[in-house]
C-alpha cells in the first residue's frame, strides 16, 4: 500500500508526535529490511561490495504521507567496503544515497517543483523549501550522470535570457529537434559560448548541422571558430523585432513633430501616442478601435503608414520563405533604402550585413521559436520563485522543467 519495493516489512507502529512541539503530529513508522539473498552494493556506485561493519545503526527516511499521517521508513544501514569508494553505506533499496527521503518522496517533490513554487511544495509535503531545492538538484545531477543531454545534437539554438535585475543573464542552448533545454550557464559573452563548445567537445561539435541565433557577434564568432561547417541562421523573431523598433522610431519622430515643440499637445500627437499597439500588432488581431486608428494614419500621415507597410511586408516575407522569400527580400531592401525613412534605411544596411544568415533562415525555416518558448518558461519559473539569488538554482529548476530530467510520479510510467 505504501509503494515500497524490494523490501520486506518487519514492523509497523504509530509514533506519538504530540510531545515533539513541532506540530508534525503522529507518524507511521515502517521498519523494513532488504529481501533475503539481496546483494550488498555500494551506495555511491551500485557495485557489489563485501560487508564492512554495522555503520551508524538504524536510519530513517521520510516517505509519502499515508492519507494525512506522516510516514517514515526505517532500516538498518550497514557499511560495505567498496573497491572504489572505500567504507560506504550500503545501497538502500528505497532511497537515494545520502538522502533523508525515499525515492518516491523525492520523485513526487521534483515533479511538483517543476510545476509550482518550492514554497507551495514545501507546505504540501511538510518539508523546508531548502529540502525541496536540494531534492531537485540531486535528481538533476542523477539525470545528467545517467544520460548526456549533449549527445546526438544536430540543430541547436543559442540565446540569452535575463534572470535578475542588473544585467544578469543566462546563455541557454536548446535542441531544435526535441525542444529540450540541453545547456545553460550564467553570462552573456564569448567565454560563455566557448564553455558550451568545450563541454560539447570537437567530435560532437563537428556533427552539428544548423545553429540559429540572433546577430550577436559574441555568438557568431565562437560558432564560426568551433563549428565552421554549420549553417548559421538568423532568428526571424529578432529580424521582425528590428523592423518593429524602426517603426517605433518613425512613430516617435512623427509624434515629436506633431507636438509642435516642447510640451506642446495636439489632437494628432495624442492619437499618435496611443497608436503604438495599432502599429505593432498583426493586422488580423487588431481591435475595431485600432483599425480606425490605422485608417486615420493611412489618410493623414503617409511616412508613418509607409513605415508600417515596410514592417508588415518584412513579416510576410519571413512567412513565405524559400526562393520566393529571397526575391521578395531583395525588393524589400531596395524599397527600404529609398523610403526616405532613416530608421529603415539603417535597418536595410544591417540586413545586408547579415544577408547570408537570413537566406539560410529562409531556406531551412529554422527559428528560435522553441528557445523563445523555453525563455518564457524560465521567466515563469523566476516569477513563481519570486526571483533567484543564484543562477545555479534557476538552471537546476530549468533543467528539471525543460531539460527532460523530471521523473514521473511514483507508480506511473
Amino acid at each position: 500500500m505504501l509503494g515500497l519495493s524490494r523490501v520486506v516489512v518487519e514492523d509497523v507502529e504509530i509514533e506519538d508526535g504530540s510531545d515533539d512541539g513541532d506540530g508534525a503530529g503522529d507518524a507511521l513508522v515502517v521498519t523494513v529490511r532488504a529481501r533475503k539473498g539481496a546483494a550488498r552494493r555500494c551506495g555511491r556506485c551500485g557495485r557489489r561490495a563485501p560487508w564492512y561493519d554495522h555503520g551508524g545503526g538504524v536510519r530513517r527516511w521520510r516517505h509519502l504521507d499515508f492519507g494525512t499521517v506522516r510516514v517514515e521508513v526505517q532500516a538498518a544501514a550497514p557499511r560495505v567496503n567498496c573497491r572504489e569508494h572505500g567504507p560506504t553505506v550500503v545501497q538502500a533499496p528505497c532511497a537515494r544515497h545520502a538522502s533523508r527521503f525515499t525515492t518516491a518522496f523525492e520523485d513526487t517533490a521534483a515533479w511538483l517543483a517543476a510545476r509550482t513554487a518550492a514554497s507551495t511544495v514545501s507546505e504540501l509535503l511538510r518539508v523546508s523549501w531548502r529540502a525541496v531545492t536540494a531534492i531537485a538538484a540531486r535528481i538533476v545531477a542523477e539525470g545528467r550522470a545517467g544520460t548526456d543531454p549533449l549527445d546526438g545534437l544536430r540543430r541547436i539554438g543559442i540565446d540569452e535570457v535575463a534572470y535578475r535585475k542588473g544585467q544578469r543573464y543566462l546563455t541557454v542552448v536548446v535542441d531544435h529537434d526535441t525542444g529540450r533545454l540541453v545547456w545553460a550557464r550564467a553570462g552573456r559573452d564569448k567565454a560563455t559560448v566557448t564553455a558550451f563548445f568545450d563541454a560539447l567537445g570537437p567530435q560532437r561539435a563537428a556533427r552539428l548541422t544548423h545553429v540559429s541565433a540572433d546577430a550577436a557577434a559574441w555568438i557568431d564568432s565562437v560558432v564560426t571558430d568551433r563549428a565552421p561547417q554549420t549553417i548559421r541562421c538568423l532568428d526571424p523573431f529578432h529580424l521582425i523585432a528590428w523592423a518593429t523598433d524602426a517603426l517605433d522610431l518613425v512613430r516617435r519622430q512623427v509624434w515629436n513633430t506633431a507636438r509642435g515643440g516642447r510640451g506642446g499637445r495636439t489632437g494628432t500627437s495624442t492619437m499618435l501616442k496611443g497608436a503604438r499597439w495599432a502599429l505593432w500588432r498583426n493586422p488580423d488581431t487588431l481591435t475595431e478601435r485600432q483599425q480606425q486608428t490605422l485608417a486615420t494614419i493611412q489618410a493623414t500621415n503617409k511616412p508613418l503608414y509607409r513605415a508600417y507597410l515596410l514592417k508588415e511586408q518584412l513579416r510576410e516575407i519571413v512567412a513565405v520563405k524559400g526562393e520566393t522569400g529571397k526575391l521578395l527580400l531583395n525588393a524589400w531592401l531596395r524599397w527600404a533604402a529609398r523610403s526616405r525613412l532613416e530608421p529603415f534605411v539603417k535597418l536595410a544596411a544591417a540586413i545586408r550585413r547579415h544577408l547570408d544568415q537570413i537566406h539560410n533562415m529562409l531556406d531551412c525555416g529554422l527559428s528560435n521559436a522553441r528557445i523563445e518558448a523555453n525563455n518564457t518558461h524560465l521567466r515563469l519559473l523566476t516569477r513563481q520563485g519570486y526571483g533567484y539569488h543564484s543562477a545555479t538554482a534557476l538552471i537546476t529548476m530549468a533543467m528539471l522543467r525543460r531539460g527532460g530530467l523530471c521523473p514521473p510520479l511514483p507508480g506511473r510510467s
